[in-house]
């Protein structure tokens, strides 16, 4: 993918992804959430890209973000491709939570979990 090729893709996906991300996978007190289980990091594969509409970016990280993970399209295009929809060194999976949570996502080089948030002093 030229430079060129990489701008078109990234302006085509940044229209796209600003309506995907708009609904959350809140359902009967449940939230869903994309981790990625494994190290090596979060990452979707062109499979997933292209089930969501997307252009191909050559990378997938473009759910990478916290504030994005709980996002209803996200979660059921994991939940349907399963380990289709993992880029290349992910392995990723949905965790339910209660909605009421308030939650952070927390790794350790790559491989991710939810936190519920507590106060922390320094």
């Amino acid at each position: 993918m030229t430079q060129s090729d990489f701008t078109k893709a990234s302006n085509t996906n940044s229209k796209i992804f600003k309506a995907l991300i708009k609904e959350k996978a809140v359902d009967k007190g449940k939230r869903s959430i994309v981790i990625n289980g494994t190290f090596g990091g979060f990452g979707l594969s062109e499979k997933a890209y292209k089930k969501l509409g997307l252009t191909w970016d050559g990378y997938g990280y473009l759910f990478d973000k916290e504030k994005f993970r709980d996002c209803r399209v996200l979660v059921d295009v994991v939940k349907k491709l399963k380990g289709d929809a993992d880029g290349a060194h992910a392995e990723l999976k949905v965790v339910v939570i209660p909605e009421d949570v308030k939650w952070q996502l927390e790794s350790y080089d790559g491989a991710e979990w939810i936190a519920e948030k507590h106060r922390i002093w320094r």
